[in-house]
């Protein structure tokens, strides 16, 4: 006999679809053999009743398609017997637009899910609607510790059903798998901090070294190749307070020596009981994202920073830009978050590639609707950037963060525009060397040694390869902690922290940035 989910769903146009496309044949088996799969399994039958929500479609007489959730306590859709289904349908939100469907056209569709193990089921079936004064049928649907009032039964005769495969699944889990995980996590610490002390060894089971120690309670995709990160207090207590555009330092491992990386913290700032951060993998960068996707993981324990702002957004009520690149929307969500709730005028500008790049994109629409605009790139959208500051407020202050070419554009559009500096503030998370950079030798006079830096490297980072320690933090030019003074020599400054006095009158420069406008420095190291 036929499969008899193949024998519904595979109608002859879908045949034809999968022919062109070449999965036809990986199907034909479905079309005959005694796995006919319209009788629950055990295993089917186990599967939904550990399952506190399905996903379920009816059709009306508009021929419109209409998809709905339905939730309960664990085990409240009940398996009655191999061909059937079926639960108590509490009183919602009254549209009754399932019950009114199946009145005219008793097929339905459910999709139960498992995020935790990324498998699915989905099934086919003509639904039943039992009235809550037949007894008899309602008793084996309502669950005795769930007191909600009945409106109805819906029982549903299976026709049949199929198992998917867990691409494309993100895992997700429920506030009480994270609990477990997390205690499990704790246990194993424990155990290991112990067996580590007999042993004269630390505690092995955290990663990086930092003062801050936070918990991966939260994974999700937010977008192709962005991942977000939800990271709380072990202990559940409140985390720093932060202010919006304040970022952390996360541990990696980038070949083979312990190293971190900087994100943002993209949550709402108000909230001090998690921070989110958002994890952009790129194959082509310093190896340090791909460390994450690959080894963060539910549980995880981070030792981090404390939270860092080299980009804090405005105190007083004057109106905002906040413009965005690609994952350069972390730091500005949460601006554009903080600017809402107080109340200040604001207007949010994002760039990316294509909407399937875009982090946040349509939780940002939703919450923002005209205050926000969108460029998606593969819709020829384009960001005017001196357009949208030649629209904003006299007294507005700009906000940019993302690809490097996005800021320059900014600053260069802003001095066109004759636009202060002062009122044009971005933040840079890793600064590549600018094509067509020239080498540089540098002489290090308290060390007495000569480096030469090539047109691929910074500055700082020559001057840390040659063994020559120098302090350093965030180095994209923004904390000035890498600050030196040049002897002889004409700096090309590049970075945002040096005041005109610092650059002119006592001859600072940041080499983590800036680098010769000539072939030589002498600096002061």
């Amino acid at each position: 006999m036929a499969h008899k989910f193949a024998q519904i769903a595979f109608t002859q146009t879908v045949r034809q679809v999968q022919e062109t496309l070449g999965s036809r044949s990986g199907y034909a088996a479905m079309d005959s053999g005694p796995d006919h799969n319209n009788l629950l399994s055990e295993r089917e039958k186990a599967f939904i009743e550990a399952r506190d929500s399905f996903y379920m479609a009816s059709v009306g007489e508009t021929g419109w398609p209409y998809l709905q959730h339905r939730g309960g306590p664990v085990g409240f859709m009940k398996v009655l017997d191999q061909s059937t289904l079926g639960f108590a349908d509490y009183s919602g939100n009254r549209q009754y637009v399932t019950a009114g469907n199946v009145l005219g056209n008793n097929r339905v569709a459910l999709f139960f899910m498992d995020y935790t193990n990324r498998t699915r089921l989905k099934l086919l079936g003509r639904m039943e609607l039992v009235d809550p004064g037949e007894s008899k049928n309602m008793a084996l649907l309502e669950d005795d510790a769930y007191r909600a009032r009945v409106e109805r039964g819906m029982i549903i005769h299976v026709e049949a059903f199929d198992w998917n495969c867990p691409q494309h699944i993100t895992p997700r889990y429920s506030q009480y798998e994270v609990d477990k995980l997390i205690e499990a996590e704790r246990e194993k610490s424990r155990d290991l901090g112990s067996r580590g002390e007999q042993l004269g060894q630390p505690n092995i089971s955290k990663i990086g070294d930092g003062e801050l120690e936070l918990v991966i309670t939260g994974v999700r995709r937010l977008a192709e190749n962005i991942r977000a990160y939800e990271l709380r207090s072990p202990s559940g207590e409140s985390l720093p307070e932060i202010n919006p555009g304040a970022h952390i330092e996360v541990p990696v491992v980038v070949g083979g020596k312990n190293d971190v990386r900087r994100y943002s913290i993209a949550s709402n700032p108000n909230r001090r009981d998690i921070y989110e951060i958002a994890v952009l993998r790129e194959p082509d960068g310093r190896g340090g994202s791909e460390w994450i996707h690959k080894n963060y993981q539910l549980g995880s324990v981070l030792g981090t920073s404390w939270p860092i702002n080299y980009f804090d957004i405005q105190t007083d009520n004057n109106p905002a830009v906040l413009i965005a690149g690609g994952i350069g929307i972390t730091p500005i969500k949460s601006m554009a978050q903080a600017l809402q709730d107080r109340g200040v005028d604001f207007e949010l500008h994002y760039a990316g590639k294509s909407a399937s790049t875009m982090a946040y994109l349509d939780r940002l629409e939703r919450a923002f609707g005209s205050k926000m605009t969108s460029y998606i790139g593969d819709l020829s959208q384009r960001m005017d950037l001196e357009r949208v500051l030649m629209r904003a407020p006299r007294n507005a202050q700009v906000y940019v963060c993302g690809p490097g070419k996005l800021m320059n554009g900014v600053l260069k559009a802003a001095d066109r525009l004759r636009i202060n500096r002062e009122r044009v503030r971005f933040e840079r998370f890793d600064t590549q060397v600018e094509a067509g950079a020239k080498p540089v030798e540098v002489t290090l006079a308290r060390s007495d040694m000569v480096v030469q830096v090539t047109q691929e490297q910074t500055l700082l980072d020559a001057i840390l390869e040659a063994g020559v320690e120098i302090p350093n933090s965030c180095r994209v030019g923004q904390c000035k902690s890498c600050a030196v003074k040049v002897l002889t020599g004409e700096p090309e400054h590049k970075d945002e922290a040096l005041t005109p006095f610092e650059r002119d009158s006592e001859r600072l420069m940041c080499p983590c940035v800036s680098r010769a406008k000539g072939t030589s420095l002498i600096l002061d190291i």
